[in-house]
């Protein structure tokens, strides 16, 4: 089996497009056999992986596409799919091999597999957990929904769903917290990228993990992880969790 891997580019004159456009460049193990944006008709047999950062509705029409011929694998950070869309994405991937994540930074993941070991270990009874995320002053939702990934990891740590241990803001007399809860704070200031914190707290000790965006390379980097993973995959759906070796895939 040849090293070198083909790629193709779905939503390539995007600002993901572009960036992934540019690490995939920078790299000798791949050659990029086509770019394309929707509307325009990529030659998919040329690729062994397509990563695509577009939008719902072409992701789909990608997938759906890559599904019917029997590749190639897909890499999808398209983000805001409807329950309808992530079926279908879910269906195409009974035929190939699909990661779709909403965070391809390498270390944010890593972070996600240690929150949830740690919330696995450390007992609900005795230990508190506080999500804290800072983005830039132009993010307009909150929490974040790379702060709900670690959320729901954390709540996956403890076999719970996180709506069941969500709280809402502190804001007032809330009284005492109650135990085994899962709080969110969220701030908002000036160009920051993106910054993550999960705090375990006892009576005791506190630990706190964290992560910081320093370059919004990042993403494209981890995407182009993922797709020279995926390519010679068995048909299923996946995570950066299995990019990463926290699950066997």
């Amino acid at each position: 089996m040849s090293d070198i891997f083909h790629a193709g580019i779905s939503g390539a004159r995007g600002r993901m497009g572009r960036a992934v456009s540019l690490v995939l460049d920078a790299r000798e193990d791949v050659v990029v056999a086509t770019r394309f944006d929707r509307g325009e008709t990529p030659d998919l047999q040329l690729c062994d992986v397509v990563i695509d950062f577009s939008t719902p509705e072409a992701s789909v029409e990608l997938a759906r596409a890559c599904a019917e011929r029997g590749g190639p694998a897909l890499v999808i950070g398209s983000t805001g799919l409807s329950p309808e869309q992530d079926a279908l994405i879910e269906a195409a991937a009974e035929k190939i091999a699909i990661v779709r994540s909403g965070n391809f930074s390498l270390g944010l993941n890593i972070l996600i597999g240690l929150v949830e070991h740690a919330a696995q270990r450390l007992d609900g009874r005795d230990w508190d957990i506080e999500v804290l995320e800072t983005h830039h002053r132009r993010k307009v939702d909150a929490p974040s929904g790379t702060a709900l990934m670690l959320g729901e990891a954390a709540a996956n740590g403890r076999g719970r769903d996180l709506e069941d241990l969500k709280t809402a803001p502190y804001d007032g007399i809330t009284g005492p917290r109650e135990p085994g809860k899962i709080g969110f704070a969220s701030l908002r200031a000036g160009g920051v990228i993106g910054e993550h914190t999960v705090l375990f707290g006892s009576e005791d000790e506190l630990l706190t993990l964290s992560h910081s965006a320093i370059d919004r390379s990042l993403f494209a980097k981890g995407a182009v992880a993922a797709a020279a993973w995926v390519r010679n995959r068995r048909p299923g759906l996946y995570d950066m969790q299995d990019v990463l070796g926290f699950r066997q895939a």
